[in-house]
Order: C-alpha cells, then structure tokens, then sequence
C-alpha cells in the first residue's frame, strides 16, 4: 500500500512541477491521464469495487443543504433497488465512496463560487449532474453551469415550469408529449409525442417548450431514471413543415446544441415513426446539431409492426398496439407533474451571475494550464475513465 501512495504523490508532484516550464497541450493531456490512472490505480487496486460491496449511505444529518463543513459531509440514504445500483456501479462506476466524495466536493464547489447563486444543493439535484457525467465531478460542474446558463439565455422555454398554465395542461392533455407509466425492457421510462393537439393558431413555441421542459425536470427528479437513461416515442404522422416556422433557424440550432450539453438526461433510444418526406429535411439538419453518439441512438420506422420489433408494445398506448388507452396514460402522467410542481417552480430561485468559467470549444485553447493544474487537490478521484454508456 505505501508502495501505491508513494508513486500517487510522486506523479502527483510530477505535475505540480511543470508548472514551472512551458506546457504544451500534447505534455498536459499525458501528465491528467497519468493522473488518472494513479487515481483509479491506487483508489480501486486497494479497495476492488464490486456489485456485492454497494451499501447504502446512511445518516441522520440535520444541517442538510447549509453552507457549513457538516453541511457539505451530509448525505442522504441510496434507495436505488439492489439491481439499479448494480447498474450504476458497472455504467456509471457509481458506489457509496464515490457518491460521497464527489457529493462533498460538488457542495464546497457551490458554496465558493462566485458566479453562482441559490443553487439547489439536495443530494438529488447534483447526482443528477454527476450520473449524466459518470463521476467526473470537473465535467458535472461545468454541465451544471452550462444548464444555468441555457435557462437564463432561454427564460421563456426553462421558466415558469408550472404544468398548471391552461394552455399547458390543454397541451398536455391533447397527447402532444406524455410519459408511459410503464419502463421498457431495460428499465427506462418511455417520452412519448405524438404533436397530436398542437394547434399553431392557438399554441406558441413558449407552450411547446414549456412542456418538453417540465417532462424532463419531472423525470429528473427520479433516481432510476437519473441512472437507466431514457428512450423516446415520437410519432410525426401529424407535423406539417408549418411547424418550423416556430423557431428561427439560430434559435432552433442553438437549443438542440446547447440542450444536449446542458440537459442531465441520458438518451439512450429514439424512435421515431412516420416522418413525413417534406420535413426530413428539418431531421437531417437536427441530426447535424447533435453528437455523433446521440445519433446513432436514433431510429426510423414506417410501420408499427416495425416499431415493435424495437420497441415493447406494453410501453406504448392502446392506440399504438400496447394495452392502456392513451387518455389514461396522460392521467396518470398529469399525476405525478403535479407532485413534482413545487420543486419545478423552485428551480427559477437558481441563478448565474457570470458565464465566464464555462469552457467552450473556442475557450478550451485559451486555458491557463496553471489554473487547471492547481486545482487538482480539490478534485482528487474525480476522474472516471470508463466506455459504458
């Protein structure tokens, strides 16, 4: 063991020291991967990480969500059921340690920093951040700044979430977007749209916004779904090429960018059903704006006898092959955004002061190496190199 820790600090110091010298991009890329390594060299050979060694974290804290040492150490039981945790462990290298640590430090981040204000610290909201992430706290917190900024830069879509609005809950109700009560055979909940309802004289792209918003904030807000991902249904038999015009071209693009980089959720599916030949030309120029990752998750089919192969018709309503009426599957969807109201409408309290510490494309070559570097004491372990997804 004091062999491990030896070489952990060397490399460690090793890094430290080349601050001292010029550091190009290609030396800075091997010293963090060498980083890394140590890390996951010293934190797993030491301690192996198995399903069977998952336990849940358990106290009774009563200075929960206050900006103190005891505040930022203060975590709440894991009710993830056993095989949902199994699942987080080998996708998400998700365990009591890692939750923990990356848990504390993600609230010392918030509470220093400057930039941002009233950010829900419940154990919930940041695992949320650090699932999508899978542990890497540096990406989750700039996620976590970048989903901030996509609400400010978008007031009309991200806030208001209140699925009380008539025209939402009209919206709602006329089967534009739902979700099946039921999960999929890998344990997801199903985003059903079927744009059925959406009448453009009497809806505007802020309702339409304002759902898709309130669908994945209250989804969010569950555990299983934080870990599993999701899959999505969407049946355009309805949509005319009059529906782009909702959105100005910059707009449309932007939001699908910045969405996939800012929005916690993990897509793990897409099907998509009659996709009307005037306006594949508006899905070809959507799949431009998403990563290449994403895509490849997405599916088209010209026939549910197709669709079924891919997708379980128990997810679907009774209107696509599967056994509950849709009308029911939206009652029972209207339920639980009303449980989940209060906390949709409190995240506007949430705010970003500056964007100037979100790292783009253009300002990951403008970064100070030095900056970068000295932070790695406050990040130790935070790293997770992993393939699954």
């Amino acid at each position: 063991m004091n062999s491990y820790i030896h070489y952990r600090d060397f490399a460690r110091e090793s890094i430290f020291n080349t601050v001292q010298c010029k550091v190009t991009d290609w030396h800075f890329r091997v010293f963090l991967n060498h980083l890394v390594f140590v890390n996951h060299f010293t934190t797993t050979a030491m301690s192996p990480t198995k399903a069977s060694d998952i336990v849940a974290v358990g106290n009774d804290c009563q200075k929960k969500h206050m900006a103190t040492d005891d505040w930022c150490t203060c975590f709440e039981t894991c009710t993830l059921p056993k095989h949902i945790q199994e699942v987080a462990l080998i996708q998400l290298r998700e365990n009591e340690s890692a939750r923990k640590q990356a848990i504390s430090a993600f609230r010392q981040w918030i509470s220093k920093n400057a930039d941002i204000q009233n950010v829900i610290t419940d154990e919930k909201f940041l695992l949320r951040f650090l699932r999508a992430k899978k542990f890497s706290l540096p990406m989750a917190q700039q996620m976590l700044l970048k989903y901030l900024n996509l609400r400010q830069r978008f007031p009309m879509y991200f806030m208001g979430l209140d699925c009380m609005i008539p025209s939402i809950s009209e919206l709602i109700d006329s089967g534009y977007m739902f979700v099946s009560p039921f999960r999929d055979n890998e344990g997801r909940r199903v985003i059903i749209g079927t744009a059925k309802g959406f009448d453009l004289r009497k809806y505007s792209n802020r309702d339409l916004g304002i759902v898709h918003i309130i669908t994945y904030e209250t989804l969010l807000n569950d555990e299983i779904n934080q870990v599993v991902g999701f899959t999505h249904f969407g049946d355009f038999d309805s949509i005319t090429p009059a529906y782009i015009t909702l959105f100005a071209p910059n707009e449309f693009a932007t939001l699908i960018k910045w969405g996939e980089q800012s929005i916690p959720m993990r897509h793990k599916a897409i099907h998509l059903l009659n996709v009307p030949a005037p306006i594949k030309f508006a899905y070809d120029y959507f799949q431009t704006r998403i990563s290449p990752k994403l895509n490849s998750r997405m599916k088209m089919y010209n026939s549910l006898s197709e669709l079924h192969e891919r997708l379980d018709k128990k997810v679907l309503p009774k209107e696509y092959g599967g056994e509950m009426p849709m009308a029911e599957m939206i009652r029972l969807w209207k339920k639980e955004l009303l449980e989940n109201r209060e906390k949709l409408i409190a995240l506007d309290n949430m705010r970003l002061l500056s964007d100037r510490n979100i790292i783009t494309r253009k300002t990951k070559t403008e970064i100070n190496h030095h900056s970068l570097i000295s932070g790695f004491d406050q990040i130790n372990g935070s790293f997770r190199k992993l393939e699954v997804d």
